[in-house]
């Protein structure tokens, strides 16, 4: 999966090749100039602090770059990741495996880990490093319960099994079939707490063992 250092050392050759610190590039991108200062990389508990998916957003947009541009800064290495489980849609290489959120909720397009699986997956394009398997999958968002973070027909790219913290965007599908994109409140060995990505959606708190899986949001595509 790709690694909390690539992350930073892709922001870092971004700044450098628009003659740039990551403090100007962050003022360039309207952020706070401290925003990718090497001690905001590290939280107060010791614990690696990602990037947001809005400042990379704002640093794209700031600076004219593509996603394929600044997947091209990620090292190489960072690119490693476990191998898919066996299914029959075609393996990753520049294209991971593409579905319908709505369609998400049916049987048989997931395993119990969460990865894809079966039958009637499409393709999306997304940069990797050619022969490896990261494991991540992209969902398109259908509908506008997500509105206004995400709209009708953004792509999320997901990653099953990678770690989640609080703050971060997930998705999470339950044992009824009910796939959604949220933000993490809180999680414990016994429950959940999701807070809604749409204000006129009220927070939701689920058992876990109503919960299937859960998986990070680790890039959309607006």
């Amino acid at each position: 999966m790709l690694s909390h250092d690539s992350i930073w050392a892709a922001i870092d050759r971004l700044a450098e090749q628009h003659s740039l610190t990551p403090s100007g590039l962050a003022r360039r991108a309207g952020l706070d100039p401290t925003s990718f200062n090497k001690s905001k990389r590290i939280g107060a508990d010791g614990r690696m602090r990602w990037p947001s998916t809005e400042s990379i957003a704002k640093v794209l947009e700031a600076t004219g770059a593509s996603l394929d541009q600044f997947m091209r800064y990620v090292s190489p290495d960072a690119l490693r990741g476990s191998p898919l489980p066996q299914g029959t849609f075609p393996p990753q290489a520049s294209s991971i495996p593409l579905l319908g959120m709505a369609q998400a909720g049916a049987g048989g397009f997931f395993d119990d880990g969460g990865f894809p699986a079966g039958q009637g997956w499409d393709l999306v394009e997304f940069p990797a490093a050619p022969g490896r398997n990261n494991g991540v999958y992209a969902l398109e968002v259908q509908g506008e319960s997500m509105k206004p973070l995400y709209r009708d027909g953004d792509i999320l790219i997901v990653e099953p099994g990678a770690q989640v913290r609080r703050g971060d965007r997930v998705v999470v599908k339950t044992r009824e079939g009910e796939v959604m994109a949220k933000i993490l409140a809180r999680q414990s060995a016994k429950s959940i707490e999701l807070q809604s990505l749409n204000p006129d959606h009220p927070p939701r708190m689920l058992d876990m063992g109503d919960v299937e899986w859960v998986a990070r949001i680790i890039w959309a595509s607006q």
